[in-house]
C-alpha cells in the first residue's frame, strides 16, 4: 500500500458525517471499553458502561460521571 494515499485517506475515514452523533460516539466507546473491562474483572468499569450503554439505547443524555469513566478508560 502506498503510504502517502493511506495518509490522505485515513483521516477521512476518521471524519464523523453530519449524521453521526455525539452518543453514537459515546455508545461506541462504551462497547469497547465494557469488553476491556470484563476481560480485565474491572465490574466498576462495567457498570459505568452499561449505563452508558442503556442511556444510549433510551435516548437520554448519559452522566458526565459515567462518560468520564469510558472516555478516560485507557488514558
Amino acid at each position: 500500500m502506498n503510504a502517502i494515499l493511506f495518509g490522505a485517506v485515513a483521516p477521512e475515514r476518521l471524519d464523523t458525517t453530519a449524521d453521526e452523533s455525539n452518543s453514537d460516539k459515546s455508545s461506541d466507546a462504551a462497547w469497547i471499553v465494557l469488553e476491556a473491562a470484563n476481560d480485565l474483572g474491572d465490574h466498576a468499569t462495567v457498570e459505568a458502561c452499561r449505563r452508558v450503554i442503556d442511556a444510549n439505547l433510551n435516548g437520554t443524555p448519559p452522566s458526565q460521571c459515567d462518560l468520564h469513566i469510558v472516555l478516560d478508560y485507557f488514558r
